[in-house]
């Protein structure tokens, strides 16, 4: 390999998750300041990995991920093809590791457009707790404006009147659907109190770790479905 300090067999790279592998490879060319793939998988070859095609191929295969996922950028200062620099998301990768970029390939969807433009930006930033606390807030803020209930309620109890099915001659809350089964419009009623009472407050309920850039990948996912749930009710309403 291009540094005598890694250590992976061949069999160790074949057998990698590609994240895994690709994070080690950019950090080899960072360490080594290597700018060019090419010349970097033609060491590999020669010298680390000589007779094993399949782990060549592996590695071959990281950088197209690193490629793919602009960790690394054209070099427009070299004139060779494969020239390269470590992106501002590679660096961040380094610096905060697998379990963040697994988390950030999580959110690698298409979310409804106020979350793409309020939580997406905070989160990719690494300021987690911004992101989550933004989705959820988005979700009070919306279901306020669909159901036209007074500013004074949040949180929770804007949930419960938002949602409370119908019983008997009382009329459920503005949101709530009045042709669902009782069990199923208890249930909507909550999951939105539940997702606003866990994760709306951290100060109250420490029940997620915002430094844990998975957990706060889930929440702004969950804050996505909820929108889209919310998306359906607004359409059935004509």
């Amino acid at each position: 390999m291009p540094t005598a300090d890694w250590t992976l067999t061949a069999d160790d790279v074949v057998a990698l998750p590609i994240d895994d592998l690709a994070l080690r490879v950019l950090r080899d060319a960072l360490q080594n300041n290597e700018w060019n793939y090419r010349n970097w998988l033609l060491s590999a070859k020669q010298h680390g990995y000589r007779g094993r095609k399949d782990a060549v191929q592996a590695l071959s295969e990281a950088w197209a991920w690193l490629i793919n996922r602009g960790l690394v950028a054209p070099d427009i200062d070299q004139s060779a093809n494969e020239a390269f620099f470590v992106s501002r998301q590679g660096h961040e990768a380094l610096n905060r590791g697998l379990p963040w970029i697994r988390a950030v390939q999580r959110l690698d969807i298409q979310m409804v457009p106020v979350l793409e433009g309020a939580a997406r930006p905070q989160y990719l930033r690494g300021d987690f707790e911004a992101a989550a606390l933004m989705a959820m807030k988005e979700i009070e803020v919306r279901v306020r404006a669909m159901s036209e209930l007074p500013a004074g309620l949040v949180g929770t109890a804007l949930m419960q009147a938002a949602f409370r099915p119908g019983k008997g001659d009382q009329e459920g809350g503005p949101l709530s659907d009045q042709d669902a089964e009782g069990g199923e419009a208890v249930a909507t009623m909550e999951l939105f109190k539940g997702a606003i009472g866990l994760f709306k407050n951290p100060a109250s309920h420490r029940r997620v770790d915002y430094t844990d850039p998975t957990e706060a990948a889930e929440v702004v996912l969950l804050a996505d479905l909820l929108m889209r749930l919310l998306d359906k009710i607004e359409a059935s309403r004509g």
